[in-house]
């Protein structure tokens, strides 16, 4: 049974009952006591990858717009599921500001400049500006409803932005959509043994793989010798990775030219090399 074939018997619902020989054996909707929702049946999603933080503000949605653009160049079908209903990220990095549309089929993604598909709450509502004032349950449901009822269409890697933590939203994205694995962003000035040991233990409890550490804001490197400053104290992810047998995909410097490229939209443009091992990871699933 090939790719397509798994995550058709997925979606369909049936099953030749031999979980063993499955890969979607632990994140199967036929399985007893499975709360996965199915997704649009026009839709042909091969791997999920949730992007996740202690914390806000350490970098996860520059980490998941970086991701989509890196696997998009290699020639992937990638797409943005902007999760973070009350803190949405992604279409401004994008530079998005057309408004989602519908059909009777379902809900259409808009697309970036170099056709990556994204979903986002900003892209429903009225002004960007508007807060969104609701309460867990209606902000997971829209999270879900996004899984469900956007028209992705074929996708080879489909990353979740998500919202920090380890509340309604994550729990609701882990336990209704099939996600193939979680990177972990993190900072050098955050309390980051006890950040990575949430995440880890969260997935663990999920039965979701980590895929690894990346850690944004690592270093900035001096414009004229080109030397590493430390700026936030000295890195220990290799060490909690370490510790935690988890693989380092990345260390982020802090780039000026990088958050340009966010703050204006045009993170398509950036050229610099980054998160290659990350990639690689990606690739070798």
């Amino acid at each position: 049974m090939d790719e397509k074939e798994k995550k058709k018997v997925q979606q369909e619902g049936s099953c030749d009952s031999d979980c063993g020989n499955c890969a979607s054996a632990g994140h199967c909707s036929s399985q007893p006591g499975s709360m996965l929702e199915e997704t649009n049946s026009l839709n042909d999603i091969k791997k999920v990858i949730a992007i996740v933080s202690g914390k806000g503000g350490v970098g996860k949605s520059l980490v998941t717009s970086l991701m989509a653009v890196n696997m998009r160049r290699k020639g992937y079908n990638t797409a943005v599921m902007d999760a973070d209903i009350t803190g949405p990220s992604i279409p401004k990095a994008f530079g998005i500001t057309e408004k989602a549309t519908a059909n009777e089929l379902g809900v259409l993604p808009v697309k970036t400049r170099t056709g990556i598909s994204t979903m986002s709450i900003n892209s429903l509502l009225e002004n960007d500006t508007d807060p969104v004032i609701w309460r867990g349950p209606v902000i997971a449901g829209t999270v879900k409803q996004f899984w469900t009822d956007v028209l992705w269409g074929d996708v080879d890697y489909l990353f979740v932005d998500m919202p920090p933590g380890t509340g309604d939203v994550p729990l609701t994205v882990f336990q209704s959509i099939p996600v193939d694995g979680i990177i972990v962003v993190t900072s050098p000035q955050e309390l980051v043994s006890m950040i990575v040991e949430k995440a880890v233990k969260m997935a663990e409890m999920m039965n979701i793989p980590v895929l690894g550490i990346v850690e944004n804001m690592s270093y900035i490197k001096c414009p004229d010798c080109g030397k590493e400053i430390p700026l936030f104290g000295k890195s220990k992810v290799d060490q909690v990775a370490g510790e935690h047998g988890l693989d380092v995909l990345g260390k982020l410097p802090i780039e000026p030219e990088l958050a340009e490229a966010c703050d204006s939209g045009n993170i398509e443009d950036f050229k610099g090399n980054l998160l290659s091992d990350a990639v690689n990871k990606l690739e070798s699933l």
